[in-house]
């Protein structure tokens, strides 16, 4: 039975901090080839999140007929070489058809990868010390739709509503959103996941409370690790020490340790997972970070098995392909990320912010290298 009260779910920073578990570190490590894990970050992420667009929030069956329809592997050893929504749009851009193997010519636009591109920013706007006013100022400048607790946000916002107040009323605050947004800060402070966690507290509290502000301190603190960490597991491991230890999403990945022996393939895993947490919205924070750490373990240390892993056993499969790829590229670094996962990107990641339809690949990662000092 998980304890839900607010005195140990609490939404003040300075609370959350003070809950954590004991052996928690405010230490960062000395990050060796920062260019070469930082590579692998940010093109292990992008390649993740691509390999989940066309089975986003499909069920396992579903996944399945598809890959036998299209002839692509399953688990997805490949992009994906065809779709049963040929024509959905995504994000007002790129049809669905954009996302297959033999149409991707650039990192095409997706709510996981613009949002690392709007979080640079703000950390280049702003500074480290950037306050909630200000990404909500951002957002409002340049960030013109968005889904579930950020679209709400965004428009209290653009109703008067001041940022640190635009979750209040929001029906979307502990799903993934803001977990979603997480990387960018990890990259700020590699090898420092306390640090990392702290930087992202802002974004997260701008459209969610509790559990979805600990998943976005979760995922920013388990990315900066696995800069520095010896396995992508360890890296969550790592990341788990910065929320609070009485929370849900702690005694969830707790949970999910314990049951390690039982994670055997992407199957059980996904049973695992809905008999845990029968009833959970497949866009929540709790059941996805799970989703995060069986995927780590079924992958292991090859880049590959883990973003496919992660796609395979579904849920929000786009969002946690592209946080176990960024892991796993920082961990491993981009020279163990095959070449055919980033050869068609062209040094090239569309987005959907005002004036941002394009930003080079390689100038992102030095920006984000620039911002580590």
């Amino acid at each position: 039975m998980y304890n839900n009260t607010d005195a140990l779910q609490p939404d003040k920073l300075e609370q959350i901090l003070a809950l954590r578990p004991e052996g928690a570190s405010d230490e960062g490590k000395k990050v060796d080839n920062l260019e070469n894990r930082m590579k692998g970050a940010l093109i292990g992420r992008f390649a993740g999140c691509v390999l989940g667009i066309p089975v986003e929030l499909y069920s396992i069956a579903r996944m399945q007929a598809v890959a036998l329809e299209t002839g692509t592997t399953f688990p997805p050893q490949t992009y994906w070489k065809g779709t049963d929504q040929p024509e959905k749009i995504h994000y007002q851009t790129n049809v669905r058809t954009d996302y297959l193997e033999q149409n991707i010519n650039k990192v095409p636009v997706d709510d996981d990868i613009t949002y690392v591109i709007l979080n640079l920013l703000l950390l280049e706007k702003y500074g480290k010390n950037y306050t909630v006013d200000d990404a909500g100022k951002l957002w409002l400048d340049i960030l013109p739709i968005a889904c579930t607790a950020e679209d709400e946000a965004l428009q209290q916002m653009r109703a008067g509503t001041r940022p640190e107040c635009a979750a209040n009323f929001n029906n979307y605050v502990e799903w993934i959103g803001a977990a979603i947004r997480a990387d960018a800060f990890g990259y700020a402070e590699a090898g420092n996941p306390a640090a990392a966690a702290k930087l992202s507290y802002n974004d997260a509290y701008l459209t969610h409370r509790k559990n979805g502000i600990y998943g976005e301190m979760f995922c920013a603190a388990s990315v900066a690790a696995a800069f520095t960490a010896k396995t992508p597991i360890d890296a969550v491991k790592e990341g788990m020490k910065q929320i609070p230890k009485d929370s849900e999403l702690y005694q969830a990945l707790e949970w999910a340790f314990s049951v390690e022996d039982k994670v055997t393939n992407y199957l059980r895993a996904r049973e695992l997972i809905d008999e845990k947490f029968k009833r959970m919205h497949p866009v929540h924070t709790i059941n996805n970070m799970v989703a995060i750490v069986f995927a780590l373990m079924l992958g292991g240390n090859d880049y590959q098995k883990c973003i496919s892993e992660c796609v395979a056993i579904g849920l929000d499969n786009d969002c946690t392909g592209a946080t176990v790829g960024s892991i796993a590229g920082a961990c491993l670094g981009f020279d163990a990320i095959p070449e055919y996962w980033y050869k068609n990107f062209n040094d090239t990641v569309g987005t959907y912010l005002k004036g941002y339809a394009e930003v080079s690949l390689s100038d992102v990662i030095n920006r984000f290298i620039k911002l580590n000092g």
